[in-house]
């Protein structure tokens, strides 16, 4: 990857419906080496995809919070049926598996609170394997969906 992939991926990253003439005019490079490199990107895997970025406020889902999971067992089974499980929820927008104590972290989002108490009675307390959840709630995201570096 050399620099003009570099900025092929910075510009799509701030503009992901720029169409191939735009972005080879904001990268310097005419239309047919821009496209060959965008799609060189998309297979090797640097592009995994195109999403539109949306508010979560904007489609009723106000409350957020974070959840750290710790598991009882770490064996194989248990940490594939945990991962295969919280997959399956929707409302999980992120999970991370860490190194040490937690084992896990959520990101959920829901209505509101009794919405996340459901969520949690329900869903997330019968995941496979969980010791112990211990919520945090997000009180302002102050960085979310920011751009990779270059």
């Amino acid at each position: 990857m050399d620099a003009i992939d570099r900025k092929i991926l910075a510009e799509l990253q701030q503009d992901g419906r720029l169409t191939v003439t735009e972005l080879a005019a904001r990268v310097q490079l005419s239309i047919s080496p821009c496209h060959r490199r965008l799609r060189d990107l998309e297979r090797e895997g640097a592009i995994r995809g195109y999403r539109a970025v949306i508010d979560p406020a904007a489609v009723g889902l106000h409350f957020e919070t974070l959840i750290f999971a710790t598991l009882r067992w770490e064996d194989a089974d248990t940490v594939t049926a945990f991962e295969e499980a919280v997959t399956a929820i929707p409302h999980v927008l992120q999970a991370q598996r860490l190194f040490g104590e937690p084992d896990y972290l959520l990101r959920v989002v829901t209505a509101d609170l009794a919405a996340y108490q459901r969520l949690y009675d329900e869903q997330l307390v019968r995941l496979p394997g969980v010791q112990r959840l211990t919520s945090t709630l997000v009180m302002k995201n102050v960085i979310d969906d920011r751009p990779l570096p270059a």
